[in-house]
């Protein structure tokens, strides 16, 4: 069973990637949708009980934001992939822009969880992490971590 982790601001294709990458194998958790931490846990309780594939599909800026996904993850047997959404934080405030309506988050938002954004490391429990990356004119380049340029530098 997998647990999928993402890490990376707003706008930086998370819930796209999810969408291309996930949307028919694996449920989606995400703050966006169940609004409380209380609700989040009783889906990834359920999620771990039942052995079902899921994706955290939050901005996970620390280790310590995705250690509470990792280790429940662990413990129940799972492979924890991680994906690092690795964007220029000018293009994805661009891109959060054109969101319609309450969907789009002030720019401080952004940049907040810019600023606190910890590069994630396999040290933190994962089984594999991968960089993505957005390809102008559409979709994504997903590179190994091991075989990512510039890990820790962006």
């Amino acid at each position: 069973m997998q647990a999928v982790i993402f890490c990376g601001i707003q706008a930086s294709g998370k819930t796209t990637f999810y969408l291309e990458r996930f949307f028919e194998t694996h449920v989606r958790i995400s703050l966006d949708l169940l609004r409380t931490r209380a609700r989040e846990q009783i889906l990834l309780g359920a999620c771990l009980a039942a052995r079902q594939p899921f994706v955290v599909d939050n901005t996970n800026p620390k280790a310590a934001d995705r250690a509470r996904y990792v280790a429940p993850a662990l413990a129940a047997g799972f492979e924890v992939i991680g994906y690092y959404f690795a964007a220029d934080a000018r293009a994805a405030f661009e891109r959060n822009r054109r969101r319609p309506g309450r969907a789009a988050i002030p720019a401080a938002g952004l940049f907040g969880t810019r600023k606190r954004l910890e590069i994630p490391r396999l040290e933190e429990g994962f089984t594999s992490l991968s960089r993505v990356e957005i390809v102008e004119g559409g979709g994504f380049q997903v590179t190994p971590w091991d075989a990512a340029a510039g890990e820790g530098s962006s």
